[in-house]
């Protein structure tokens, strides 16, 4: 079929009301060629919101397939990453291993007085320097304890709190102290209420020796690498 014998099936089709760019698609001609070829035909109006509702969807369709594209990328490198951070970090001695829970108490734990404590809202870091006392200083469970620290709207659930965070780290109950309810002017309601636990405070039993050992170690690591602890 010679190209101006789809002249009539592209007006036909315009006058049904297709785009000009589906009639392109559909005949196989360019864009230019089917709008010169339906240039006189007049769309209704029921025609016109018919094509423009298709062009929003299109359009929809078009940013969704985008999203879930950058998505998938997006998890790709994430996982490409992940994996590598497994390889760099499979074989740590004990010495990275003290390096790391110095890091955490760097940044959350007590650098003033004599008591060791530190505190964090993440059940995984908590168990961490667990284990992280137990390995470099023999701290045993016995000798932790630890406070909560929650929102006053969270008054009804203190009990499971309590429950939960004794549970996750293996210290029994009676090694927590009275949990602290945070008053709070603002009384918005969290998606997360149900499965928020708040901040624990974790504390050594006569840790006085521990923290100015913990201190000592920080300012040593501070100072070889040339950046100076506060008196």
């Amino acid at each position: 079929m010679s190209k101006f014998e789809l002249i009539p099936r592209a007006r036909f089709l315009r006058a049904k009301g297709m785009s000009i760019k589906d009639i392109a698609q559909e005949l196989n001609i360019s864009k230019s060629t089917a709008s010169a070829w339906c240039a006189d035909i007049v769309l209704s109006t029921a025609q016109l919101r018919e094509l423009q509702k298709k062009r929003v969807s299109r359009g929809q369709a078009g940013r969704l397939a985008g999203a879930m594209f950058h998505k998938k990328k997006k998890q790709a490198r994430m996982k490409f990453f992940w994996d590598q951070g497994l390889k760099d970090t499979k074989k740590l001695g004990s010495r990275d291993f003290l390096m790391v829970g110095l890091g955490l108490y760097m940044g959350e734990g007590n650098k003033s007085g004599n008591r060791f404590q530190f505190t964090n809202s993440n059940p995984a870091l908590i168990r961490l320097m667990i284990l992280w006392l137990k390995r470099n200083f023999r701290i045993s469970r016995e000798r932790i304890y630890c406070r909560i620290l929650i929102n006053e709207i969270h008054a009804d659930r203190v009990a499971m709190v309590e429950r939960q965070w004794s549970s996750l780290l293996a210290i029994p109950k009676d090694q927590f102290r009275k949990t602290i309810l945070i008053k709070s002017k603002s009384k918005k309601t969290y998606e997360n209420r149900d499965i928020h636990l708040g901040t624990i405070i974790l504390r050594v039993q006569s840790s006085s020796d521990l923290q100015y050992r913990v201190l000592g170690l920080l300012n040593g690591l501070m100072y070889n690498i040339d950046v100076k602890m506060p008196a």
